[in-house]
């Protein structure tokens, strides 16, 4: 049973059903399919780097259809597995849909990976075909010549095989594909460096595509940025997918050079901008920074101003800070933005907070690859600056061994929980309770409204001499909006071997920006100033004890997490 509001968002699927599906939920080039049915001549696929290139649903369906035919007719089968890797583009999003509409299995790997590592998923993986980028296509197709693979395409038009140039004749293939059906196999980059191929089924995403829509409602008009890779789950599924279910557009990033981003925002009239922590704090920096710039005073009013904003938004659900601060969101290449979602990590609330002053209806979300992503979601307009989000509808989540906080582990069930890792029966069985929740591995807990807030990964939990429990994470999160800090990293370390005890330290690499800027300033200093700072603001079993300061910046994935395991000096707990 599902109130009318939930169902809302999935309605018109029922105009096809049995027609191009059958169950519940269409795959996802059947999904595709019914989209261009409705919007054909909407804006599909758009990119400005290096050159304009803008596709409609019609003619997106047209190369989908192509490069399908050409891999079918080179022996790609029905649950054949194709390797995809490379930077965001509009052939890559077509490349994905034409390995889903041949019946196959698409397997998106990282680009920046190492050419010997992309081989060596490709080969657990069992790839039976490749669409690469040009920077690695060359030995990526040398190197897995062993593997004689049946298929070989570049998303470039300066390699053979560019999937743009494709020629073979277009047919519409039968719905070969259901919602039980595999339709990728995702590699997690993770923080502890132990990679599993997550398998997410038709129905795993699909269903996380429209129950997410529940709590976040996308317009057919809406333009979303495809910033972050798309390899990884979160922008697969809260951008590339969103839009292919609602008609709206994708315009694709091929770089994270922060004036190119500005010029594509503004280019694109974007409307839907999702991103992680670490961009939007920078964002947030450098428009503070401006505002600085103009006095003391006329920041001061500019402050007051959003402080008065954020109350009317939250008493009266009414935006003012839209026109209010048009300039100043324009100057930032924000004026056209309707919503902001950040994801990937935590977000410090005071940026959360600002953002909706500011004007822009910013929300968060958490989630992980092995829920499709999307587990919860703040709704734009009852949203918890402190909560990474309401719990989607049809998803069942409880908190295990609590503590005397609530925290426990966040445990999932629902549609949207992979069935297991590739080929990985040990992980996969320890990977969900004896009654089919998915362990998370992050602590949390949930208020009365179904609202989660996160605490911090369980392995990197530190527990003190007086037996509390602190999170890493959530002593991070006061350092954000830091300028003189561009990373940091709390663990624990072992302060007394012989009793056990565990102290708790922050290793911090400076932004080099800041400090050449402020020319001679006593970086230790002004570091050690800066964790009383935080220090103050914790409770007294939460501060930390000591700092080092880094040369070298810490290894991160391609979401801009800290690799923990990473980390001098880190052991993960059995």
């Amino acid at each position: 049973m599902h109130d009318t509001e939930e169902c809302e968002s999935w309605k018109f699927l029922d105009d096809y059903r049995n027609k191009m599906f059958t169950g519940r939920w269409p795959a996802i080039d059947r999904l595709f399919r019914i989209t261009v049915q409705r919007y054909p001549d909407r804006p599909c696929f758009v990119s400005f780097d290096p050159d304009y290139l803008s596709l409609n649903y019609r003619e997106a369906l047209e190369k989908v259809e192509k490069v399908s035919a050409y891999l079918t007719g080179n022996g790609i089968a029905v649950g054949d597995r194709v390797a995809l890797t490379g930077k965001n583009s509009p052939e890559w999003a077509v490349s994905y849909l034409a390995v889903l509409s041949a019946g196959g299995i698409v397997v998106p790997i990282d680009y920046q990976l190492e050419p010997e590592k992309i081989v060596h998923l490709m080969d657990f993986a069992g790839v039976k075909g490749l669409i690469a980028d040009e920077e690695k296509y060359d030995r990526l197709k040398d190197k897995s010549r062993e593997q004689k693979l049946l298929a070989v395409l570049s998303l470039s038009g300066s390699k053979p095989g560019y999937v743009f140039d494709i020629t073979a004749e277009a047919k519409d293939t039968a719905a070969v594909s259901g919602e039980d059906d595999i339709a990728a196999i995702l590699f997690t980059s993770g923080t502890t460096g132990n990679e599993k191929g997550v398998v997410l089924t038709h129905k795993n995403i699909v269903s996380d595509v429209f129950l997410s829509q529940t709590l976040l409602h996308v317009l057919k008009t809406d333009v979303f940025y495809a910033l972050l890779p798309l390899h990884h789950s979160y922008s697969m599924n809260a951008v590339f997918l969103q839009a292919v279910s609602t008609g709206a557009a994708v315009v694709f990033a091929k770089r994270l050079a922060v004036k190119q981003i500005l010029a594509d925002l503004k280019k694109g009239k974007v409307t839907m901008f999702l991103g992680i922590p670490l961009l939007f704090n920078k964002l947030l920096k450098a428009i503070l920074k401006g505002i600085k710039a103009k006095g003391i005073v006329i920041y001061g009013v500019v402050r007051f101003l959003m402080g008065i904003s954020g109350l009317i938004k939250k008493a009266a659900g009414i935006n003012p800070g839209k026109k209010l601060f048009h300039s100043i969101l324009s100057k930032a290449s924000l004026d056209t933005i309707r919503i902001c979602i950040s994801g990937g990590g935590p977000l410090a609330p005071s940026t959360f907070r600002m953002y909706n002053q500011l004007g822009i209806d910013f929300v968060q979300g958490y989630g992980l690859t092995e829920t499709s992503p999307i587990a919860a979601l703040n709704p734009v307009e009852k949203y918890k600056e402190t909560s990474v989000g309401k719990i989607i509808p049809q998803v069942d989540v409880k908190i295990a061994d609590k503590d005397e906080n609530g925290i426990g582990e966040i445990l999932i069930k629902g549609s949207i929980v992979t069935g297991g890792y590739y080929r990985n029966e040990k992980d996969t069985k320890e990977a969900f309770t004896a009654d089919g929740y998915f362990k998370t591995g992050d602590l949390g807990y949930l208020d009365s409204d179904n609202y989660l807030y996160l605490a911090g990964r369980k392995k990197s939990m530190i527990v003190t001499e007086g037996g509390k429990n602190v999170y890493p994470e959530e002593l991070e999160d006061h350092f954000q909006l830091f300028e003189e800090i561009e990373q940091v990293a709390v663990r624990g370390y072992v302060r007394d071997k012989d009793m056990k005890i565990e102290g708790i330290e922050a290793l911090v690499y400076p932004s080099a920006d800041y400090f050449k800027e402020h020319g001679d300033v006593d970086i230790q200093g002004r570091i050690g100033t800066i964790i009383s700072q935080v220090n103050k603001e914790l409770l007294p079993y939460q501060r930390i004890d000591k700092f080092e300061i880094l040369d070298e910046p810490m290894e991160m994935t391609t979401t801009k997490k800290i690799k923990r395991f990473k980390l001098k000096g880190s052991k993960e707990r059995e």
